[in-house]
């Protein structure tokens, strides 16, 4: 009687802690809480966008937090060439991409929400090179969200210095734990990813 209460005890135990996992609090944080000075252009949560509409309820860029700090960690170091980092896009909720795979269904830009993207987990950053005092972008081979061949890495028809801002935004978030996605420019990948499950909070829900 004894060892039949002391295995639902521990079967109870165990439903406990796999019910308080399941729950377990997100570890998103704002990226301006890690940093500042990191500024923000949040094209989703305005009409300026491959979409053409409002996505986004509001302008919030977050990530894991892990995630953050390597970012942070890329923005000392621009800082020490009076450089620094803008964020077009971070966390996405997976409903919002299935809103994008409905109108763009091309792997090469958009993750199959099926799959999940590195953005629904928190891992992927969006993000250009600005003038630190006065935010001024720094020409890039085109512009964000840019569908063609411009936007990826192998092309290379391009003024100097859009190849030299590249290859500087590169090869810092390479540096930091960042993987490049060779047909965005502007994309990068946590190292880490693999580990972040696919999250689907609101952003509303996320305050700062």
């Amino acid at each position: 009687m004894k060892k039949q209460t002391l295995i639902l005890v521990f079967t109870a135990a165990l439903s406990v802690i796999a019910l308080a996992a399941e729950h377990a609090p997100h570890d998103l944080v704002a990226v301006t809480s890690v940093n500042p000075r990191i500024r923000l252009d949040i094209r989703y949560a305005t009409t300026n966008n491959f979409t053409g509409r409002q996505v986004y309820p509001s302008a919030k860029a977050y990530l894991r937090k892990t995630t953050a700090l390597k970012l942070d960690n890329v923005q000392k170091k621009l800082e020490n060439r009076k450089l620094g980092l803008k964020v077009y896009d971070a966390y996405r909720p997976l409903s919002v991409q299935k809103i994008f795979w409905e109108i763009v269904p091309d792997e090469r830009y958009v993750a199959d929400p099926k799959k999940g993207s590195r953005h629904n987990r928190g891992s992927a950053v969006d993000v250009t090179l600005v003038e630190l005092d006065s935010g001024r972008e720094l020409e890039m081979p085109s512009g964000y969200d840019d569908f063609t061949e411009r936007a990826a890495y192998a092309f290379t028809n391009l003024p100097p210095a859009a190849v030299s801002n590249r290859a500087l935004l590169r090869a810092l978030m390479t540096e930091c734990g960042f993987i490049p996605l060779e047909t965005e420019w502007w994309h990068f990948d946590d190292a880490g990813w693999t580990i972040c499950p696919v999250m689907d909070i609101p952003l509303e829900n996320l305050p700062y």
